[in-house]
């Protein structure tokens, strides 16, 4: 953590910016509370800022997430750790049926709550995404809201550990 401290804004960003889809603005507001204690601190502080962000950003970060199950290459906006987190699921290698049910549930997540579905797809078979996708189509909007949020906050700690991981590596 120590090295992740001495950083200057710009490389922090460059860093920590991705763990939030699109949306670097979470790191540059965490930046400003340095030094981090440790990894756990630093990510209490980020999921803080995110949380407490307009209903405007909270939005436009949940809205940046991609579709999941979308056929490869057709997303342009899809990043590598969204790429690689849906093959980890199996998301790259659906049957015509499953990628049928993937639509389907997508397009009615997306017609009731107008964001995309979010969920830790590396902590995520796609059995288990199906269901939850179901499951949670019975949500209100407040609630999904809410969801898509914790969702967003296990994906970032999964992503800081392999930022954090890579750093070690790299020293």
């Amino acid at each position: 953590m120590a090295r992740v401290n001495t950083l200057d804004e710009a490389r922090f960003v460059e860093l920590f910016g991705p763990m939030y889809e699109h949306s670097p603005w979470v790191a540059e507001r965490a930046f400003d509370h340095r030094p981090f204690a440790d990894a756990a601190h630093m990510l209490r502080v980020m999921d803080h800022e995110m949380r407490r962000a307009t209903d405007g950003e909270q939005m436009a970060l949940i809205r940046a997430h991609p579709e999941l199950a979308r056929r490869a290459g057709v997303d342009p906006t899809l990043t590598d750790a969204s790429a690689t987190e849906q093959a980890s699921a199996g998301l790259d290698r659906l049957t015509p049926e499953e990628f049928a049910r993937f639509r389907a549930l997508n397009d009615a997540y997306a017609a009731k709550f107008g964001i995309p579905f979010i969920i830790c797809v590396r902590l995520a078979d796609k059995e288990r995404i199906l269901a939850e996708m179901q499951r949670r189509l019975e949500h209100d909007p407040d609630t999904e809201i809410q969801t898509a949020l914790d969702e967003i906050a296990r994906i970032a700690a999964l992503r800081q550990d392999g930022i954090l991981r890579q750093m070690e590596d790299a020293s």
